[in-house]
């Protein structure tokens, strides 16, 4: 009888199991079509369809920047048919960002929005994190998250641009990729901050960021 009632309940787990491999399998999308709309890395010094943009020389390299309190936004019409779209930003994070804390040198927000949509508002952090003592970032997750200065980073020993100018790891380089549904025939693209130094006798050079690419793709699932 046991053995019976064994065979009974193996038959169920496999049953469930099966059930839910199916469930699985049927909920996944198979990319299409993949069309990259835009890809913009300023070495042109091209900002055509970006609102309040514009240019410096960083480390060598020509990007679009720096910006405090601030935002830029792009406007892309003439879309191909797709579902999909993937915007990824290369972020220049300079200076003395300093994260999460709640006092007069922070939260330091960074924020995307795509067709009016906020897909990211966080925080990031290029202070030197110590055992006793360490400003968190929410980065590469939403705000309030508490991760460690430079999660997530992709480069983190650039020199800063102005108050650690030609002091390296206080640029830190973020390659932030973020998707959304859409089928519209144009999307806009807002990218801005919210800094906050107000012990700071000039915030501009305490804290700012540039964007150093942008590239929009879209697709389509099924």
């Amino acid at each position: 009888m046991r053995a019976i009632l064994n065979d009974f309940i193996q038959g169920i787990k496999s049953f469930a199991a099966g059930i839910l491999v199916v469930f699985f399998f049927s909920c996944e999308q198979v990319l299409t079509e993949e069309t990259l709309i835009y890809s913009n890395d300023f070495s042109n010094s091209d900002l055509s369809n970006i609102q309040e943009g514009r240019l410096h020389v960083f480390n060598g390299d020509t990007v679009m920047g720096y910006f405090h309190n601030e935002e830029i936004k792009l406007t892309l019409p003439n879309l191909p048919t797709h579902n999909t779209i993937q915007v990824t930003v290369e972020l220049l994070v300079h200076d003395s960002w300093d994260g999460n804390p709640d006092n007069v040198g922070g939260p330091d927000f960074w924020y995307m929005q795509l067709d009016g949509i906020e897909v990211l508002r966080t925080t990031f952090s290029n202070s030197p994190c110590e055992s006793l003592f360490c400003l968190y970032q929410s980065y590469p997750d939403n705000f309030p998250r508490l991760n460690e200065p430079k999660s997530g980073a992709l480069e983190t020993d650039l020199p800063g641009r102005c108050q650690y100018e030609g002091q390296l790891g206080w640029t830190t380089k973020y390659r932030i990729s973020k998707y959304i549904s859409h089928s519209s025939s144009s999307i806009e693209i807002v990218c801005g901050d919210e800094l906050k130094q107000e012990n700071a006798s000039d915030p501009v050079c305490d804290e700012s960021w540039s964007v150093a690419k942008i590239e929009v793709t879209t697709m389509t699932l099924k």
